[in-house]
């Protein structure tokens, strides 16, 4: 059963690691939140390493930047590991094919280029039906498409067999009031077509690997797992073997009943049983 909490810091002490979801938890893709900033850097004070996860489809340069200009300060994180970080390799690594038709902004188009690695040379960015592979950060308009404006394209892209490496895992998120898709959804809708996709980030394990490379840390330690996804940060925490604090004030705020800081027990046993997933914690905001 999921134990319903006030505070991060009536659980900190159990904990040496973070393993921190960005938006929902930390802000809501415009303004960060003043209380989640507080309890990580209670708890890194306290001795505690914080990664920020984040299924963001670019590397981690690109996301310390923007949450800097959210108000995000460097003491409250000790890493951030992003999706397009642990997706990055398997592009370089010619996973998907070396000729790659990008579904995406250009805001993404760091997940090509911020890289010295020499794999890189021969990558090339190409239309579908030149590729070999589809690189998919996300839809190239989130403010107004939906992934029925890919299914012709994507259909067309399975016909030829292309493999999808999905960059972003994520379905949707909260952009302040509005709900936007991701590349997770374009991902999602190809698998449905009959197509193969390749997935890095939450919840999937290379991005916990790569998280606690960077923090210097073993798996199978005091981890706890942050995140208002129950399909990624959640179940990626159970795949894991790791605890959870769910954040229900995010992604699932519409079933938890009026008040978003704290969850109602009923919506929330409602919610998790009808998930097929258990956090070990949930907390209405990280505070």
């Amino acid at each position: 059963m999921t134990r319903i909490i006030d505070s991060l810091a009536e659980i900190a002490d159990r904990y040496d690691v973070l393993f921190c979801d960005l938006w929902g938890c930390v802000h809501n893709g415009k303004v960060a939140y003043p209380a989640a900033i507080a309890a990580l850097q209670a708890f890194r004070r306290g001795g505690g390493r914080v990664a920020l996860m984040t299924n963001a489809p670019r590397p981690r340069r690109f996301v310390t930047e923007q949450i800097g200009r959210m108000g995000v300060p460097r003491d409250a994180w000790d890493d951030v590991v992003t999706s397009g970080d642990a997706a990055q390799d398997a592009m370089l690594s010619g996973r998907v094919g070396r000729k790659l038709w990008h579904v995406g902004p250009d805001r993404d188009l760091g997940f090509f280029t911020e890289t010295a690695d020499p794999r890189a040379a021969d990558l090339v960015r190409v239309p579908m039906d030149q590729a070999e592979g589809i690189v998919v950060t996300g839809p190239d308009d989130d403010l107004t498409e939906t992934p029925e404006d890919y299914r012709e394209r994507l259909a067309a892209a399975q016909a030829r067999g292309l493999p999808l490496l999905c960059v972003n895992p994520d379905i949707v998120v909260d952009f302040g009031e509005q709900r936007l898709y991701c590349a997770g959804a374009l991902a999602q809708l190809y698998e449905e077509l009959g197509g193969e996709s390749l997935y890095f980030g939450k919840p999937h394990a290379p991005i916990y690997d790569l998280a606690r490379q960077r923090l210097g840390v073993e798996a199978g330690g005091r981890e706890l797992a942050i995140g208002d996804g129950i399909g990624t940060d959640i179940a990626g925490a159970v795949a894991q073997c790791i605890d959870s604090l769910f954040v229900t004030g995010g992604l699932a705020a519409e079933h938890m009943g009026a008040d978003v800081e704290r969850p109602e027990p009923a919506g929330l046993a409602s919610y998790v049983e009808a998930q097929a997933i258990t956090p070990t914690y949930a907390i209405g905001r990280l505070r």
